[in-house]
C-alpha cells in the first residue's frame, strides 16, 4: 500500500507563504522584494528538499510494486503501476525546473533596488527603511576650469561623500559632498575676487560644498508606466572662496524623476532627472541663474556580480551668453561598471565633459555599503 505523509505546515503543494505577504498590498516594490528575497529563497529551498525526498519515496515505492507485478505483463495493476510511475517522474521534473526558476529569480530580485555610483542621475528607487547607504570615491578630472578665479588646471577629489538614509519605503534623506579638492594649477588668469594664493602657487585645496536632499518616491512602476518621483535639495556654503576652487553660495535644486525597468528579471534600469537650479551669482548682488538641470541614466544588469553604467547629465544656462560667472552650462557623460563581492559593489567610470565650462576628460572610482535594517523609523 502506498503511503504519502501531509506536506508540514505552512506548506501548500509548494505554495510557500512568507508571513510578511500575509496582508494585502498595494505594490510590491524593489526594496520591499529585496527584504523578502532571503527569506523567501530559503522557504523555497526547504520546500525544494521536502518535496524531493517524498518524491523520491513514492517513485520507490512505485518501482517496486511494478517489479512485483511485471510478471503479469498484461495484468491490469502492472498497466496502472506502470502509468503512475511514469507520471510521477514527470511531475519530479517539472517540480525541479519551476523551483529553480524561483529561486534564480528571487536571487536576482536580491540585487534589484537602486544602484547609484558612480552616476549623478538619480535613481526614482528608494533604500529600505532604517537602512543606510555609504558612499565614498575618487575623482580625477583633468583641464578643470574656474572663471570666477581665472584658475584652470587637473583636479583630485579625494573624499566624495554620499551618505543615503532611508526614512520610510518611499522617503530617503541624503547628504553628498567632497571632503576634499586638489587642484594643479596648469594657468592663472585674472581673478574677480581676492584670492589668498601665495605668488607663484602651483596648488591649491578646499572643502567642498556639501549638498542636502530629500527624495520622495511618488508612484511605483506597473507595466506599462514609469515610477515617479521628486526630489529638492540645497547646497550649503562650505568652501572658502578664496581658495580659488570654491564659490561659498547657497543654491536651491528641485528635480523630477522617472524609471522603468526592462527585460528578464528587470535586468535593464533606465532613469532620468529633470529639473531647475537656482543658482546665487557669486560676483554680482541681488542675482541669479536659474539654470535646467538634467541627467538621462542606465544600468545594465550583466550578471550577479557585474553591472554596466552610463549616463548624461549636468545643467543649461537660461541666461544670455554664458550666464553670470560661475553658473555655465556644465555637463559630462560617463561610461563605467559596477562589481559585487564580498557585501560591498565597487565601481569606477570614464569621464568626459560636454561643456567649454566642463573638465576636458577624467576617472572616477569609489566603493559603496549597504547596511542592513539599523534603526525603525517613526511612523
Amino acid at each position: 500500500m502506498l503511503r504519502i505523509s501531509a506536506a508540514p505546515s505552512g506548506l501548500d503543494y509548494l505554495g510557500v507563504v512568507d508571513p510578511r505577504f500575509a496582508e494585502p498590498h498595494l505594490g510590491l516594490n524593489s526594496d520591499t522584494a529585496s527584504q523578502l528575497a532571503n527569506a523567501i529563497a530559503s522557504q523555497l529551498v526547504n520546500a525544494i528538499a521536502w518535496r524531493l525526498v517524498r518524491l523520491r519515496k513514492l517513485q520507490t515505492q512505485i518501482i517496486q510494486l511494478t517489479h512485483r507485478a511485471r510478471k503479469h505483463y498484461n495484468s491490469l495493476e502492472f498497466k496502472i503501476l506502470f502509468r503512475i510511475q511514469a507520471a510521477t517522474m514527470i511531475r519530479l521534473r517539472s517540480i525541479v525546473n519551476a523551483l529553480a526558476m524561483a529561486v534564480m529569480t528571487l536571487g536576482f530580485a536580491a540585487v534589484a533596488h537602486a544602484q547609484q555610483r558612480p552616476l549623478l542621475t538619480e535613481d526614482v528607487d528608494i533604500i529600505p527603511p532604517g537602512s543606510m547607504r555609504i558612499e565614498a570615491g575618487v575623482d580625477f578630472v583633468q583641464r578643470a576650469r574656474y572663471p570666477v578665479s581665472g584658475l584652470s588646471g587637473d583636479l583630485t577629489r579625494a573624499g566624495v561623500l554620499g551618505i543615503n538614509i532611508g526614512f520610510a519605503p518611499n522617503v530617503e534623506f541624503q547628504i553628498e559632498g567632497v571632503a576634499q579638492n586638489f587642484l594643479s594649477i596648469n594657468s592663472q588668469g585674472p581673478s574677480v575676487i581676492p584670492l589668498n594664493l601665495a605668488a607663484g602657487a602651483n596648488s591649491t585645496h578646499d572643502t567642498g560644498d556639501f549638498t542636502l536632499w530629500a527624495k520622495i518616491k511618488l508612484r511605483n512602476e506597473t507595466r506599462n508606466w514609469p515610477s515617479f518621483g521628486f526630489r529638492f535639495g540645497v547646497q550649503l556654503p562650505n568652501s572658502n572662496q578664496a581658495t580659488g576652487i570654491g564659490l561659498n553660495q547657497t543654491n536651491a535644486f528641485g528635480q523630477v524623476l522617472v524609471g522603468k525597468k526592462f527585460g528578464h528579471n528587470a535586468r535593464v534600469n533606465l532613469f532620468g532627472n529633470l529639473g531647475l537650479g537656482i543658482l546665487s551669482a557669486p560676483t554680482q548682488t541681488f542675482a541669479q541663474n536659474d539654470v535646467i538641470t538634467y541627467g538621462f541614466a542606465g544600468i545594465v544588469r550583466i550578471d550577479k556580480t557585474f553591472s554596466l553604467v552610463g549616463e548624461l547629465n549636468g545643467r543649461a544656462n537660461t541666461r544670455p551668453g554664458t550666464g553670470p560667472l560661475g553658473t555655465e552650462s556644465q555637463g559630462e557623460a560617463r561610461l563605467g561598471m559596477q562589481v559585487r563581492a564580498s557585501g560591498l559593489r565597487f565601481d569606477f567610470a570614464g569621464i568626459k565633459g560636454l561643456t567649454k565650462f566642463s573638465p576636458r576628460s577624467g576617472v572616477t572610482v569609489g566603493v559603496t555599503y549597504d547596511t542592513p535594517s539599523i534603526f525603525t523609523p517613526a511612523k
